[in-house]
């Protein structure tokens, strides 16, 4: 990791911290998957988890994270979550990610 990243993720983090009521949603982005989990920072537990690994979610990269954000939110309200905190860790908010907050949103997720 670039130090460049390495302060942007530390700079977010510093920021961004989950609690019951606003538990941190974060993806990871990978060159062929996305991850994301919903996690409550208090008591270090994950509430919720979506993943493109071994799915049907076909198409773009771009395509895959509007699915993963659609799925993450149907997970959040299983886990009776309704409002989290994005944490986009050492990505800027843009392309890939934009398109999963904006499908979780469209799903119900208030953040």
């Amino acid at each position: 990791m670039s130090i460049t990243k390495l302060q942007r993720k530390v700079r977010t983090r510093a920021k961004v911290i989950g609690t019951p009521e606003r538990p941190r949603l974060s993806v990871k982005v990978t060159n062929k998957n996305l991850t994301s989990q919903i996690i409550d920072d208090t008591k270090g537990k994950t509430l919720a988890f979506a993943t493109t690994v071994k799915t049907d979610a076909k198409g773009t990269m771009t395509e895959k994270a509007a699915w993963l954000g659609a799925q993450i939110a149907v997970a959040a309200k299983q886990a009776k979550v309704k409002h989290v905190v994005f944490d986009r860790g050492s990505r800027i908010y843009h392309g890939r990610l934009s398109a999963c907050a904006d499908a979780a949103r469209k799903a119900g997720l208030e953040f």
